[in-house]
């Protein structure tokens, strides 16, 4: 727990930084590094205890951030002005740190929807599954004919949402855009969370039903339909249809109860956006307790956001159940290097303006501080964007960092719970998962309670811990994946977040 009595936090003997609790002026004694602070130095951002010389790299976490720009003084703020990114040697040491995991002997329950295939749901929707953009309003005149009040009939159904999206034609209809594309959607047509779905077309574009349902191994029935507009006589028609099979599927949907199940069927989606200095501090390692909680529960945690993990792989790697999922996630990384530069680009764009407000001066920083939501047990898989995860314990899954395009694929690939911490702050949901959000600090909290379901901030504040925090955390999963409305629930968010990743030419 981090010394309440101290302006600032060290996180590591070795390192050359520690991190500003509150706002610090010059002139401030940090009497336990023996320096006094030259000039402002923001809350959550970093203040040099040793000089640093041109070139030489700056340690936090006792892990490479960067590389002093110019020389740096004791008691200087280190961030853009003199904080650089470089190129880092990584030892990636596969499967070094490995070990066995230490299950527990009575898992834990929570209160979940059995399908009868044996899928566990946290919650209980009905789907409509735009194929192209075309169909985007369609597929939303459906689903906004269960609001205000009409499913008063059916107390077990969560609701009836529409997820659309911007692609689907314009598009190659063999490439990986396309592929990516059908993937997302099938992830969704099969996820536990949905009773039932419809999928609307237009009829003529590239992302054609019958070609989505043979990728994706989808049959039609009772509880998976299909139509296009121009098939169905256009928008009017179109809509009536949808609306009398969504009544068809509701008595079916509402046929359901709640039971006890092992905490082994919870699949959990990590996020973190708007990050800030305090995330690798408070949130993201309470979220990592829990995360290894969760595992020893023999659950599932997803990973992801590989431009949010870069120059901070090599700690995944060496905890790799095998060489070949280490030789996985470096592949990805790789293929993120080369899919920046052929977009002019390159990995340290990310940090955001918001996280840079925040304290994170380079993309190595901010890396470090996401990888502690993995938590410390066994990388046991890497999976593609949105493809099916079927492995039990930590997975990590290819993604952008953009959150809305992260939880989309981990959602397509079965996530039932998301959890995401923020710094800067977020109101983010995501039907027809739950997603819980975690402050990383507690003016954030104070500020943002509206939208924040665990304040992770008092870890910073010195009156919590790491642990202690990540046990309550657990603990309001187990309630989350229960029924427990998550405050991105209550406000309605959820359908507008559906965004698959895009990665082609659009024509």
């Amino acid at each position: 727990m981090p010394n309440r009595a101290s302006p600032t936090i060290r996180l590591h003997p070795a390192d050359d930084v520690v991190i500003a609790r509150a706002q610090l002026v010059g002139g401030t004694a940090l009497t336990d590094e023996n320096v006094t602070v030259a000039g402002l130095v923001p809350p959550g951002h970093k203040v040099a205890v040793r000089a640093i010389a041109a070139g030489q790299p700056v340690r936090r976490y006792n892990q490479v951030i960067g590389f002093a720009s110019r020389a740096i003084a004791p008691g200087e703020h280190v961030h853009l002005h003199n904080l650089q990114m470089g190129a880092l040697d990584l030892d990636y040491a596969f499967g070094a740190d490995a070990r066995p995991t230490q299950y527990v002997a009575s898992p834990a329950t929570f209160q979940g929807i059995v399908r009868a295939d044996g899928r566990v749901a946290t919650r209980n929707y009905l789907g409509i599954l735009s194929t192209v953009n075309c169909s985007a309003t369609v597929a939303r005149g459906i689903a906004d004919a269960f609001g205000r009040g009409a499913l008063a009939d059916f107390p077990n159904v969560d609701g009836v949402v529409a997820l659309t999206h911007g692609s689907g034609c314009g598009m190659d209809s063999n490439g990986e855009s396309m592929v990516a594309l059908r993937r997302t959607l099938g992830g969704y047509a099969r996820h536990a969370n949905f009773a039932g779905v419809l999928v609307v077309g237009l009829g003529c574009e590239s992302n054609q039903i019958s070609a989505l349902l043979g990728a994706e191994s989808l049959h039609e029935g009772p509880l998976l339909r299909t139509f296009s507009i121009q098939d169905s006589g256009g928008t009017t028609r179109t809509v009536a249809k949808g609306v009398a099979l969504i009544r068809e599927m509701l008595p079916h949907a509402n046929a359901v109860a709640r039971e006890a199940v092992p905490a082994s069927r919870l699949v959990v989606g990590l996020q973190c956006g708007g990050s800030d200095g305090y995330s690798g501090i408070t949130a993201n390692p309470a979220l990592g307790a829990a995360v290894d909680t969760l595992v020893r529960h023999g659950g599932t945690a997803i990973l992801s956001e590989t431009p949010e993990i870069y120059g901070a792989e090599h700690l995944l790697t060496r905890r790799a159940v095998s060489r070949a999922v280490g030789e996985k996630l470096v592949a990805r990384i790789r293929w993120w290097e080369e899919y920046t530069a052929r977009n002019k680009g390159e990995m340290n764009n990310n940090p955001s303006p918001g996280n840079k407000a925040g304290g994170l001066t380079t993309i190595l920083e901010k890396s470090l501080g996401a990888v502690a939501k993995g938590g410390t047990t066994n990388l046991v898989d890497v999976c593609e964007y949105a493809e099916p995860v079927t492995a039990r314990g930590l997975v990590f899954m290819d993604t952008p960092g953009y959150d809305p395009v992260s939880a989309t694929g981990q959602v397509a690939g079965g996530a039932n719970l998301i959890v995401f911490t923020t710094g800067r702050g977020s109101a983010y949901g995501c039907a027809p998962t739950p997603s819980l959000k975690l402050s990383t600090n507690t003016p954030l909290w104070v500020k943002q309670e509206d939208d924040i379901d665990l304040n992770c901030g008092e870890i910073a504040d010195g009156s919590a811990t790491i642990g202690g925090v990540g046990a309550t955390l657990f603990e309001l999963m187990l309630a989350t994946a229960s029924g427990r409305r998550s405050k991105s629930e209550l406000h309605g968010y959820g359908q507008s977040e559906f965004v698959p990743w895009y990665l082609g030419a659009v024509m």
